[in-house]
């Protein structure tokens, strides 16, 4: 940072003050002496000032911090906005609009008009609009560009403001002390110091004194912010690389879940088949089992069942006639089951002829008589 020295603020000019008809009583402290009608400003107590305000605004801006740079009279603007520039920082060096703090809702609408027809113009949407609205929005964007062309990049209220001069810029300095923003004042003789909170005294008109100062404050906000925009970059490139990480992290643990549902599933798939595969093969066997044992056994035939044809014309021996017939008379082979069912009809007969035989009573012996002389006259 660069650090102003006694003999630098004596060769700007800086301790040159107002006449003393034109003086503030509040400066009385800062006032060394008087000379030719003129007030002398005690330079040793401005070099302690104003390195006292530079290591302010140099922890402010390593911090993050924003400075706002006020300084509208011709002395001060070109040097203004060349260090703020530099430090990349908000200045308002042509007018200050009045609210530009206390409401500065508004005021960001604005702003953000400013950027809608900068968009537009560099698109080149302008260019087709009609002539006389073409030549209304250029106005706007001119008007805005002249109030808040050096705040257009500021999306929040400042943490300081620098001034340069207290008389020219009061309405300024009245909304920063209202909304108790520190301010940074280059104070002359004729200005009353109370609102500011870090007060530089000095010469406010002369140029090279005006640059001494501003140059001495934006030199330690630009070297502040560069070292803060590298931790910032050096932050923000972790960041990244965490979430990179991150990312890549979460993307395995997701390959790995879906790997492992994907063979839970193959698992769960192959049980399954075996389970179908099984109760087909128990399915199969009893349907086996059911057809073997509606077809029977193959060996000797169950007791109940009728005997086979072959089995019967083998084991049945033919049968001869009974003794009422004529000799030499055979039965003709007949299948086992018709013979089986003839024996057993023959057999049945038999029986009951023999029963009725057995059940009827003998016969009177006068029918048997007359049966006898019947059988006679025959």
């Amino acid at each position: 940072m660069a650090q102003a020295e006694l003999k630098d603020l004596l060769e700007a000019g800086v301790h040159f003050g107002h006449q003393t008809r034109r003086w503030n009583p509040n400066m009385r402290r800062f006032i060394f002496t008087e000379m030719d009608g003129i007030h002398i400003i005690d330079l040793l107590q401005t070099e302690a000032l104003l390195e006292n305000a530079r290591k302010f605004a140099g922890e402010l801006a390593t911090g993050g911090g924003t400075v706002l740079f006020v300084g509208t009279k011709k002395q001060a603007a070109d040097t203004i906005q060349e260090w703020a520039d530099r430090c990349k920082m908000p200045y308002v060096n042509k007018r200050w609009l009045g609210g530009l703090l206390t409401n500065f809702n508004t005021m960001s609408g604005r702003i953000a008009r400013l950027h809608e027809l900068s968009g537009w113009k560099e698109e080149g949407k302008l260019d087709l609009l009609p002539t006389k609205e073409r030549m209304g929005m250029e106005a706007e964007l001119a008007k805005l560009e002249f109030n808040l062309g050096g705040v257009r990049d500021m999306d929040r209220l400042p943490d300081a403001v620098f001034v340069a001069d207290l008389k020219t810029e009061e309405i300024a300095v009245n909304e920063a002390a209202r909304l108790r923003i520190p301010i940074i004042g280059l104070v002359d003789t004729n200005c009353d110091p109370t609102p500011v909170d870090y007060v530089i005294p000095g010469n406010d008109d002369a140029i090279r004194s005006c640059e001494l100062v501003i140059g001495t404050i934006g030199s330690a906000i630009e070297e502040g912010s560069s070292a803060w925009r590298v931790q910032e970059e050096k932050r923000i490139a972790e960041e990244m690389e965490r979430r990179k990480k991150d990312e890549e992290e979460r993307k395995k643990r997701e390959e790995e879940e879906k790997a492992r549902r994907e063979a839970e599933e193959a698992k769960q798939a192959e049980e399954e088949a075996a389970k179908q595969k099984a109760a087909q093969e128990q399915a199969a066997q009893a349907k086996k089992a059911a057809q073997d044992k509606g077809s029977g056994p193959a060996g000797p035939a169950a007791a109940g069942d009728p005997p086979s044809p072959a089995t019967t014309q083998g084991t049945v021996p033919p049968t001869t006639s009974p003794a009422g017939e004529a000799p030499g008379a055979q039965v003709q082979a007949t299948p086992a089951g018709a013979a089986v069912e003839a024996t057993a009809d023959t057999a049945s007969v038999a029986e009951v002829k023999e029963e009725a035989s057995e059940e009827q009573p003998p016969a009177p012996p006068e029918e048997s008589a007359k049966a006898a002389d019947s059988e006679e006259s025959k």
